[in-house]
């Protein structure tokens, strides 16, 4: 009896371990930008929500591939008892901005506003977005719609299926970099907004595209940077990055620049011939270190 009681203990202590690594994970991400706080408290829990704005917005940088849910709650005044209805409009690093709506909500019963002075909250109103793989900007505002509305991020990244990835040349014509990582060779292409990163491929398919800014050894801590990504000359996307210098990567030839570290971001290629572009927008950090990967079955699509 006592050996079954000590494997019992041992069995749901693993399994407690299992569980708390399967949650790992998930963390609640706090905004930048617009970030007005709005504690509720829930069953004796007190949960940190943010209001959203109409003109400013909340921005989140995630690195995906991951769900981002969006636990929203409508903010009635006192005395407010009728249905309410609000949108919420969010966009992924600069894309077309989509909207998410709530047709008809009514005040809960169970959350509370930690400030009585806010009113009382909405009932919970879940809505998940799926964040690509990379390093990811989402930026989430407030509709057109009257009603305040407070939101709590929980972000969960996941794992995705092994892929045979490539490297994938421009458009020739740019000079070619080589670093040296992990006892490794590894060539870039660098690009500057007068040469932007030049791509020629045929979809559908899936392009990882890694950028380093470049550092002089007079630069200290982090860059941030801003690229864009168009196809046939429309606007598709503005990543913003930032980077520190790497502390693997090293200059194969060149000793008086130190590579930045690498942040990745992922091409969408719809069906087709497509030509994309890629171009720093700040013109005072320099030129950036690009370099692509294809995935191994989709090689022959552009030949």
């Amino acid at each position: 009896m006592k050996n079954l009681l000590i494997f019992f203990w041992c069995f749901t202590l693993s399994g407690s371990v299992v569980v708390a690594q399967a949650t790992k994970k998930a963390h609640v991400p706090k905004p930048s930008g617009f970030k007005q706080e709005a504690a509720i408290i829930i069953s004796n829990k007190t949960r940190m929500y943010y209001l959203l704005s109409h003109e400013k917005g909340s921005v989140l940088r995630l690195k995906g591939p991951g769900k981002l849910r969006l636990n929203t709650r409508a903010q009635f005044v006192a005395g407010q008892n009728r249905t309410v209805a609000y949108d919420i409009v969010y966009s992924i690093n600069g894309g077309t901005p989509k909207t998410l709506k709530v047709k008809s909500v009514e005040r809960s019963d169970k959350a509370t506003f930690q400030d009585g002075k806010m009113g009382i909250p909405g009932q919970l109103k879940d809505f998940e977005i799926d964040i690509p793989r990379g390093d990811n900007t989402v930026e989430i505002k407030l509709g057109d719609n009257k009603t305040p509305v407070a939101v709590r991020y929980v972000f969960a990244s996941r794992k995705e299926k092994k892929q045979d990835w490539i490297e994938f040349a421009p458009v020739s014509g740019l000079p070619v970099v080589d670093l040296i990582s992990h006892e490794s060779t590894v060539s870039y292409y660098r690009f500057t907004d007068a040469t932007p990163l030049k791509i020629d491929i045929i979809g559908p398919t899936q392009i990882r595209v890694f950028t380093r800014p470049e550092f002089n050894y007079q630069m200290r801590g982090k860059i941030n940077y801003r690229l864009q990504v168009s196809n046939q000359g429309k606007v598709m996307n503005t990543f913003q990055l930032s980077s520190r210098h790497s502390e693997i990567a090293k200059y194969k030839s060149e000793k008086e620049l130190v590579p930045g570290k690498a942040s990745e971001f992922v091409i969408d290629v719809p069906a087709g011939k497509q030509t994309y572009e890629i171009m720093p927008l700040d013109k005072d950090k320099g030129s950036i270190l690009g370099r692509m990967l294809i995935v191994r079955k989709d090689v022959k699509k552009t030949k």
